[in-house]
This record gives structure tokens, C-alpha cells and sequence, in this order.
């Protein structure tokens, strides 16, 4: 799996964990978040309010299509379902 290259701020208030255990702490953080950022966990979570076309888009490959398509077009909104 391709590793990203972002900088992660940890906060713990274990004020004893050693250097290995950081590293592997943001390994896991690293694998969980490359599996949020994916265009498949972005489109179930979120859909797409067309105010143009009078639209709210729910489907994931239309809300994928929609935001590469017309991504700064007025009026077309992100809206997250939680």
C-alpha cells in the first residue's frame, strides 16, 4: 500500500510511551485514515445537493462523477449524512 506523506500531531497523555511505540501508533493512524480518504468512503458518506438541477445526488458513483465534473460550479453542495 502506498504510504501518504502528511504530518500527523498525536496527543497522548501517556507521557511514557517510547519511540517505537509512537511510530507504530502513527503506522495505525496511517492505515486507518488511507481508508477513510478513499473516494468510496467519501461518496457513502456524503451526497451532493444540485441546487441548479433542483437535485440531491445519494448515489456514490454519481456523487463521484458530479464533484470531478463540476467541481467549482455555484450552488453545489457537500453535505455529510451524519
Amino acid at each position: 500500500m502506498k504510504e501518504a506523506n502528511r504530518d500527523i500531531l498525536v496527543l497522548s497523555n501517556q507521557a511514557h510511551l517510547s519511540r517505537e511505540e509512537l511510530e507504530r501508533q502513527v503506522a495505525e493512524l496511517n492505515i486507518v485514515l488511507s481508508h477513510a480518504e478513499q473516494w468510496e468512503s467519501f461518496c457513502l458518506a456524503n451526497e451532493v445537493i444540485d441546487i441548479n438541477r433542483y437535485k440531491i445526488i445519494q448515489k456514490p458513483y454519481l456523487i463521484e462523477k458530479t464533484l470531478r465534473d463540476k467541481a467549482g460550479r455555484p450552488f453545489v453542495f457537500i453535505c455529510n449524512k451524519n
